[in-house]
């Protein structure tokens, strides 16, 4: 009797596991980013840049632009390294993100910023930059691909 039960459990199983829709495993594969900014201010920043965003195995180049307001003073070029998440589509990836951040560097330093545009994609960078700036602000990027 035993033995019979588990059969059926087993068989049970077997077939829920058939009859579950299957999720493709690239639903929202996460992309790699570089970029490569330029930004200067006082009170108001203004920066521009481009980058690449690599994702499920293709290269797409792209722009990047932004502003900040709050307080930021001087300027920095900046190469950042990161992670991409929540993509469906890599047309998900372009459009505005916002940020609240802010950062120290004379003449070289670390520069970390986190960003969510209105597509749920988050991006996620870091990397050095070189100049002079100290900065605490809210920015908006827009990316756009080439």
């Amino acid at each position: 009797m035993r033995l019979h039960a588990l059969r059926l459990i087993a068989v049970l199983l077997l077939a829920l596991g058939f009859a579950a829709p299957a999720t493709p495993s690239f639903a929202q594969a996460a992309g790699h980013v570089r970029i490569k900014i330029v930004k200067a201010g006082l009170l108001v920043g203004g920066g521009a840049g481009s980058g690449v965003l690599t994702y499920r195995g293709k290269s797409y180049p792209f722009k990047v632009t932004g502003t900040s307001f709050g307080i930021t003073v001087g300027a920095t070029i900046g190469r950042l390294d990161g992670w991409a998440s929540g993509i469906r589509e890599v047309s998900d990836f372009a459009g505005a993100y916002s940020s609240v951040g802010g950062g120290f560097a004379l003449v070289g330093g670390i520069n970390g910023v986190h960003l969510r545009n209105e597509k749920g994609v988050t991006i996620v960078l870091q990397g050095p930059k070189a100049g002079l700036e100290l900065a605490a602000n809210i920015s908006r990027i827009t990316i756009a691909f080439r």
